[in-house]
């Protein structure tokens, strides 16, 4: 099960990396890992940083890297990271996504992240009971209507106190590399990869969410478009747990494949650590036929499936839906779940294919 690589021009500038599904890769290689950045890599001593912990704290904390390794127990999460604009190009069907990046099914990686738990580090600093947000905030420097800050959002506090959030130092068992957060980056497994704040310099306690412009005026659902400024979402709901999913990655799309049985291949995962229920494939909707696992997920990670389908010569769509064991389904089409940015795309995935 492979997909093509693609590189995608981001409109500011940056380079974002595509991934590669392979049977052999449940967990993805670092080097095929996908990136997603608003600002350019920043330079960081290792030496020097300090992870500072404040706001509604009984105890505010300005801890090394050695620090938090002597003090806090290591521990490792497999966690499926996945981009906001999963999908996103599909969304253009409707109509157009000015300024958003045209995501097909890159932007969605496996890794096995160590580090430390943050409810541990919070623990250690004592949480106010009036705090009801963790915000994380970065050290790149983004530039957004005249202003510079670091890249940064909120979760709320039962979320970050699960034991599954990490302050992850390694991917893959090795160094983080700088593209994914060196030194320290949090990973909040089942919530949009935006979350999962890289470079991580600083932790606030807040009764509120945070009002980073990543958190208040970006990464928001909205489906009314503002018409003094299309690309405001600020009136929307702020992003968080990713939806159930399902991605087909075999055959691609307008791939030429040969009449009769043709095995299409995928990967699906749950909502909120969901384990599937069932996964189904159909082309053209009117019989839908169930996939086998071929490789079972873990909670916050996706499973990979297959199945065999009979196809006549003829243009096919090949589409596929998937239940989780929440009773969640997927929406039949992409209008149920449109918005101003492109955000959750989780409507069926369909693949248009050609037999010959």
């Amino acid at each position: 099960m492979t997909t093509s690589l693609r590189l995608i021009r981001d409109p500011e500038g940056l380079n974002t990396a595509s991934w590669p599904v392979h049977p052999d890769h449940f967990i993805t290689p670092t080097e095929h890992f996908f990136t997603r950045s608003h600002a350019s890599v920043p330079t960081i001593d290792p030496a020097t940083w300090r992870l500072n912990v404040e706001g509604l704290v009984d105890r505010p904390a300005a801890w090394t890297l050695d620090e938090l390794g002597a003090r806090f127990s290591r521990r490792q999460v497999a966690a499926t990271m996945i981009c906001a604009g999963l999908r996103r190009d599909e969304f253009l069907s409707v109509g157009p996504l000015p300024g958003e990046l045209p995501w097909g099914p890159e932007p969605a990686s496996t890794g096995r992240w160590t580090g430390i738990a943050l409810g541990d580090v919070l623990e250690a600093v004592g949480v106010n009971a009036r705090a009801r947000h963790v915000e994380l905030i970065g050290l790149d420097q983004v530039e957004r209507h005249g202003q510079r800050f670091g890249f940064g959002g909120s979760v709320d506090l039962a979320k970050a106190m699960s034991g599954d959030v990490l302050l992850a130092s390694e991917l893959n068992g090795g160094p983080l590399p700088s593209a994914h957060g060196f030194p320290l980056r949090a990973v909040v497994p089942g919530w949009i990869g935006a979350r999962s704040v890289k470079w991580l310099g600083r932790i606030v306690l807040r009764e509120d969410p945070s009002p980073n412009y990543f958190q208040s005026k970006a990464y928001r659902v909205q489906r009314e478009i503002n018409p003094g400024d299309p690309r405001d979402v600020s009136a929307g709901t702020a992003l968080s747990g990713v939806p159930l999913n399902t991605v087909i990655v075999e055959p691609m799309p307008g791939q030429v494949v040969p009449a009769g049985p043709v095995c299409v291949r995928g990967w699906a995962m749950g909502s909120s650590g969901s384990r599937l229920a069932a996964i189904e494939v159909s082309a053209g909707g009117d019989h839908w036929i169930p996939a086998r696992i071929s490789a079972e997920g873990e909670p916050w990670t996706w499973t990979f499936w297959e199945v065999e389908v009979r196809l006549p010569p003829g243009d096919h769509a090949i589409m596929a839906r998937a239940t989780d064991r929440t009773g969640a389904t997927q929406p039949a089409s992409v209008g149920g779940v449109w918005n101003v940015k492109g955000y959750n795309n989780n409507a069926w995935h369909r693949v248009a294919v050609r037999v010959k």
